[in-house]
This record gives structure tokens, sequence and C-alpha cells, in this order.
């Protein structure tokens, strides 16, 4: 079986989408989600936006730089993955939290700059300058790095589903 595409090129890309189940979510201005009056005359209810996905990794980097592992794992989805600057992979939202609650993980700051926010539907693209430091396998370490993390929308909050670390070398 064959399949046709229509002619025009928006068309096709939304006729691909509907093919493969994906909801596009195509705005000019993303970032200011209009609040929804429930229909039981509920208080209203705010979906996903850029300024909440952002406030969302603000808390990430807050439970990281408090060394706060419960805080950190309520933030996580549980089977939320990190790519490390070694290249390394490391799954399960406990990673971390474990971690810094064993002491084997002591971070001293976690500094977020240069944000950069892109939602697609429910799902939010991060990337910002992370200049941390702290104690690691009993050695200290103090590095900068640029860090993308995928924030997935679930039950009217953020989760954080995948992190990837690259070190900017000095």
């Amino acid at each position: 079986m064959r399949l046709r595409l229509p002619t025009n090129r928006l068309a096709g890309l939304a006729a691909i989408a509907t093919v493969l189940g994906i909801e596009l979510a195509m705005s000019l201005n993303a970032a200011s989600a209009v609040p929804v009056q429930a229909s039981d005359g509920a208080a209203p209810k705010v979906g996903p936006t850029a300024e909440n996905a952002l406030a969302a990794e603000q808390d990430i980097a807050r439970a990281m730089r408090d060394n706060d592992g419960a805080a950190l794992e309520r933030m996580l989805a549980d089977d939320w993955i990190v790519i490390a600057t070694t290249g390394g992979v490391a799954e399960g939202k406990s990673t971390f939290p474990d971690g810094i609650k064993s002491g084997y993980l002591t971070r001293k700051t976690f500094e977020l700059s240069e944000p950069r926010v892109r939602l697609y539907g429910d799902v939010a693209v991060i990337t910002t300058k992370v200049k941390l430091s702290g104690i690691f396998k009993g050695k200290p370490f103090d590095v900068v790095e640029r860090q993308t993390d995928i924030l997935h929308w679930e039950n009217g909050s953020w989760k954080s589903v995948l992190t990837h670390e690259t070190k900017i070398s000095a």
C-alpha cells in the first residue's frame, strides 16, 4: 500500500502528523496560554506555557543546588534519563536523589543562565547554560555546561523526562 500525500505541503504535514498520531501545536505566541474557566465553576486552569516550563526548570535547579533529593524526585518522570557530559547514560528518577541522599554527590552551586524555551504541545525543550560546583565521589568539581531538558506536561505540572549535558571547555 502506498500513502499518497496532498500536494500542498502544509496539508501533507498535517496528514503525516495525523497518520502518526502526533498532535502539533502551531501558534505564533505559544507562551501566552489563556486560562480556561472550568464548566463546574472551578478556578481557571492553565495549561503548558513557556513561563511555567521555565519556572519548573528553575525549581529543578533549586532542588539540585539545595541537595533536596525528595523535591527533585517529585519533578522527574519515573523513566527520566540523563546523558552525562562524559557520554554516559543513567536511567531512573532516583539517580540524582539517591546520589544526594548518600553523599556521593553534593552540590554547592547550580546556576542557570541563557534560557531558551520552546513548546511543542505538552512538551517543552529548555536549553540553558549551567554553572555548577560541588563534590562528586569525594572530589571537588567546578564546571560549566550547556544543558537541555525535555519536560512533559502531565496532570497539571511539568516532569523532566530527559536531561542532556554538554561540558563547555574553559
